[in-house]
């Protein structure tokens, strides 16, 4: 007969740890389900210096290089692959993987995260890490005094170039249309302040640059004109992607794909529960998934405790 856990983590990242942390101090079965490339967006982070407790900062992998040997050390169990599929259809649940590994848990929490957009252009890849960012917040210090861009014209780029603005020289705000998306008092902030410049109709063909970025190659898609800008950062701000597209046919997801919620970290599936940037499009911090990560694993230690009376009584009445 398989083995089932008690809580089965599908995602790696600083939520789907913290809630392996707490599962198996709650004296749970854990098994964290981490994907072929486990660890999230801190996997791309240098210095990460808004995590507390590290006074110097701490290097991305490293951070959750310490949180999977914490969780290791406690108890939980890792197998990392994608996971496939998930049977939602009453407890205990069963997860395929893609390499059709099967395994059962009393309840299950969701943690895979969101994914930033990139722009996929070849040279993109080059410089993750080397001038190019998803996030102003993480690595915005490290360009203080500097020329960046921003790519996209949202929310997100709007708030990523306000932020920047607090720290550069000079942002400039790359944009393939002649409007912005973003809410108006973002905008209305944004066009306010005088260190942030605007290429509008314009999109980024290339990245330049031998070790680290140097300059961006960007065309004007009305005129097809192409210009050399220089620049030491990069910030490509044109929204996330919640990676649920194995979730759809199952559980609730809102349309932004994000899981839907009641209670913090309800699905509607019960016995099912989500951490993360998942289920938060709003603050995406490696801090906040980690709050949330241990109150899936509080809820789902809770639930058992009831899955636990339950079945207690249905083998009395047996």
């Amino acid at each position: 007969m398989p083995k089932i856990y008690d809580i089965i983590i599908i995602g790696a990242g600083p939520a789907g740890l913290t809630a392996a942390i707490y599962g198996v101090r709650a004296n749970r079965k854990v098994l964290v389900i981490g994907g072929k490339n486990p660890g999230g967006q801190l996997m791309l982070t240098t210095d990460v210096e808004d995590f507390p407790g590290f006074p110097n900062s701490i290097q991305g992998p490293d951070l959750i290089k310490n949180m999977t040997e914490q969780a290791r050390r406690l108890g939980a169990e890792f197998f990392n692959d994608n996971v496939a599929s998930v049977n939602t259809n009453k407890p205990p649940f069963e997860i395929t993987t893609e390499t059709k590994k099967k395994f059962s848990g009393k309840t299950i929490i969701i943690a895979v995260g969101s994914a930033y957009k990139w722009l996929n252009i070849p040279s993109e890849y080059k410089f993750k890490g080397h001038g190019i960012s998803t996030c102003a917040v993480c690595d915005g210090y490290f360009f203080k005094n500097k020329d960046v861009v921003v790519v996209g014209g949202g929310d997100t780029a709007m708030r990523e170039a306000l932020f920047l603005s607090n720290l550069c020289k000079t942002v400039t705000v790359v944009h393939r249309r002649d409007t912005l998306r973003a809410q108006a008092v973002l905008q209305e902030r944004a066009k306010a302040r005088k260190n942030i410049k605007w290429l509008w109709n314009s999109d980024v063909q290339e990245f330049l640059g031998n070790k680290n970025l140097e300059s961006v190659k960007i065309k004007n898609i009305k005129t097809n004109k192409e210009t050399i800008l220089k620049t030491a950062g990069a910030f490509i701000a044109i929204g996330h992607e919640p990676a649920t597209g194995f979730l759809k046919q199952h559980i609730k997801l809102d349309a932004k794909g994000y899981v839907a919620v009641k209670n913090q970290t309800e699905t509607s599936v019960p016995g099912i529960f989500v951490a993360g940037d998942v289920r938060d499009f709003k603050y995406q911090q490696a801090i906040t998934a980690a709050g949330f990560g241990c109150m899936a694993a509080m809820d789902a230690d809770a639930y058992l405790q009831g899955f636990r009376e339950i079945s207690n009584k249905s083998k009395k009445q047996k």
